[in-house]
């Protein structure tokens, strides 16, 4: 099982604190205590997997894919978004469980063009309110094609930490790891909310981080289907 570094230090403190415990025990003739503490690191390094061979459903790079894994548990129209810079907006979000994948990814090949980070609260992510106060931190993001997008990481009641150790100007390529939030969290897909954008997910949908897409957008400068 492939771990991401962006939990080396919870892994770490899991796998040291297992060792300590273990060889004294062992030691002791105590060889039953790796029962326990091998469940609890199992538990630990879980959240942490990064799964490898993940290819988008599809080669058309017009469709985006998901940045998270988890269920869909909202898709909402916002009369405008900073993310398209005031321009209406669809909002795609996503429900992380504490047993899902927590690596968010970039939904296209696009430039960051600024990051914003909003402390808030950290209610449960399952609900409504929690996408709107929980601290957060938008991604604003521009496709080849000059689109605007955004990806949105919310923490939860038990996520307290966002990682995103990337900058303005950085390039990511469809599909690449950015970041994370540690435990249940939420993450949000922005597109302009126009013709040309279709989405292909339902409220209650499970999806895959860089597999799944989520929205089609049209070709450059041609109608797209409402």
């Amino acid at each position: 099982m492939l771990l991401t570094g962006f939990g080396r230090r919870e892994w770490g403190i899991a796998t040291v604190v297992a060792i300590a415990i273990g060889v004294p025990c062992s030691l002791l003739g105590w060889w039953w205590v790796w029962i326990p503490l091998g469940l609890g690191w199992i538990t630990v390094a879980g959240f942490f997997r990064d799964p490898l061979g993940r290819r988008p459903e599809s080669t058309n790079a017009l469709d985006l894919v998901s940045p998270a894994d988890g269920r869909i548990s909202a898709i909402e129209r916002v009369d405008a978004h900073d993310a398209t810079d005031g321009e209406p907006a669809i909002v795609v979000r996503i429900f992380l469980s504490v047993l899902d994948v927590h690596l968010n990814r970039a939904p296209a090949d696009v430039t960051v063009r600024w990051i914003r980070h909003r402390p808030g609260r950290y209610l449960d992510a399952r609900t409504e309110e929690s996408a709107k106060v929980n601290e957060s931190n938008l991604i604003a993001l521009q496709t080849r094609d000059g689109r605007f997008l955004g990806v949105r990481q919310v923490s939860g009641a038990i996520a307290r930490r966002i990682v995103c150790p990337i900058g303005e100007g950085e390039t990511l390529e469809r599909g690449a790891r950015f970041g994370m939030i540690k435990f249940g969290s939420t993450t949000e897909l922005v597109v302009p909310a126009d013709d040309a954008t279709r989405v292909k997910v339902e409220v209650g949908d499970r999806v895959v981080g860089g597999v799944t897409i989520l929205v089609c957008l049209s070709e450059p400068g041609t109608p797209g289907e409402s």
